[in-house]
């Protein structure tokens, strides 16, 4: 095989990026910048078609973390809200009875006196106490770090579904290609046989 048919995955190696790190597509003008000859066609194939799996695979990913981060945004604002409603109530206040959930059917109830502190779940079955002020601030840059992730997700897949499409584009591109020398080809080998037989026939 020639060191042309390879150049797809060169030019991949060094393509750039979008700003996390996915590589760009590369954009097939000419198909002869990427095959010399039809036995390049079939490696060069096999090599968009990986490239379009890859991409494929990190849309996945990046579909079940949007899809997480949808659960999470919701739970963080509720939190947030819960601990601005804390922050207003003084030594004088009433205790507030409320109901609190244990699973997804089991609730208890809880009387909440006034309080300067929370108990916030950081994940991993940890839980730490926070003064109100530093929970409300560690709940605020959470909240907008869920929001920015959520953010470059949905412009991430954005970008992913412009790469495959690119790649398919790509390799429809190299396979009619293909189909075009295959019929060049054949025309070739009918034409010298059309010759070959015309040099055979016996002078009248």
């Amino acid at each position: 095989m020639s060191a042309k048919g390879k150049e797809p995955s060169a030019q991949k190696d060094a393509a750039p990026t979008n700003p996390r790190g996915i590589p760009y597509a590369p954009f097939v003008d000419k198909v002869e910048d990427y095959v010399t000859s039809r036995d390049d066609v079939q490696s060069t194939l096999r090599s968009f078609q990986e490239m379009i799996s890859k991409y494929q695979f990190m849309e996945l990913n990046l579909q079940r973390r949007v899809a997480g981060l949808k659960d999470k945004m919701p739970d963080i604002e509720k939190t947030l809200e819960t601990v601005g409603f804390l922050k207003t109530r003084t030594d004088e206040s009433d205790p507030i009875e409320t109901t609190f959930e244990l699973n997804d059917t089991l609730y208890a109830r809880a009387s909440i006196p006034p309080t300067d502190e929370v108990y916030l779940w950081l994940g991993a079955n940890v839980m730490l106490s926070y003064p109100i002020d530093e929970a409300k601030t560690l709940l605020t840059s959470k909240l907008a770090a869920a929001k920015l992730s959520y953010a470059n997700c949905e412009e991430d897949l954005e970008f992913l579904r412009e790469q495959i499409t690119t790649m398919e584009v790509a390799i429809a591109r190299v396979y009619n290609w293909d189909v075009v020398q295959k019929r060049k080809e054949k025309a070739d080998e009918e034409g010298k046989g059309k010759e070959s037989k015309d040099g055979e026939q016996p002078n009248g």
